[in-house]
């Protein structure tokens, strides 16, 4: 695929099935995730890949966080959470691990995590497969954190689902750069 026209035509996909990424699929877009600018070479991120019943297990750490805010959580209520990683044949859970450095701030290395995903979306595209990057209140729930694994230097950044689309991608809007840029000229 030509790089431009994958930066183009690039988009979001929701309604993902079988088959999950191969394992060289996911090699390749977690190659891509590592050429992301880096400020200082600190490759603050790191990945977590969720398949199989593991996906109904993070379903659970979900629901037990709804739990932990919500203790009056109906049935119906805790089974929106458990079935959200079944949204995707494979999560790509995406960490940021922040370093304590004098030169390179925190928000430097969140940025270049997210631009490490941004590869992953990008990868994923151009080798057929869709993908989505959500967030939501469990990627920064601190419960949820804590059975995943994180130390207390790291967040999620998002969750990547991935898979086959099912159906055919979306035609992405045509944008106006010109709405999204001026020119400054040095005074207010």
């Amino acid at each position: 695929m030509d790089a431009l026209e994958l930066l183009l035509n690039r988009v979001s996909v929701t309604r993902l099935v079988d088959p999950a990424p191969t394992a060289a699929q996911l090699d390749i877009m977690l190659r891509a995730a590592l050429r992301a600018p880096d400020h200082g070479q600190l490759r603050p991120w790191r990945f977590l890949t969720v398949q199989g019943e593991a996906r109904t297990r993070l379903g659970e750490v979900f629901a037990e966080a709804l739990r932990l805010r919500e203790p009056d959580a109906t049935e119906e209520a805790l089974r929106k959470p458990r079935k959200m990683p079944l949204r995707a044949p494979l999560v790509l859970i995406v960490i940021a691990r922040v370093l304590s450095h004098p030169k390179i701030p925190a928000s430097e290395q969140v940025l270049a995590v997210a631009c490490a995903a941004h590869g992953i979306l990008l990868a994923a595209h151009a080798q057929g497969l869709g993908a989505v990057w959500r967030t939501g209140e469990y990627a920064y729930d601190r419960h949820v954190a804590e059975q995943l694994g994180l130390a207390e230097d790291e967040q999620v950044l998002g969750f990547i689902y991935l898979g086959t689309p099912e159906g055919d991608l979306r035609t992405p809007p045509e944008l106006d750069p010109c709405s999204f840029v001026a020119s400054w000229d040095g005074t207010q």
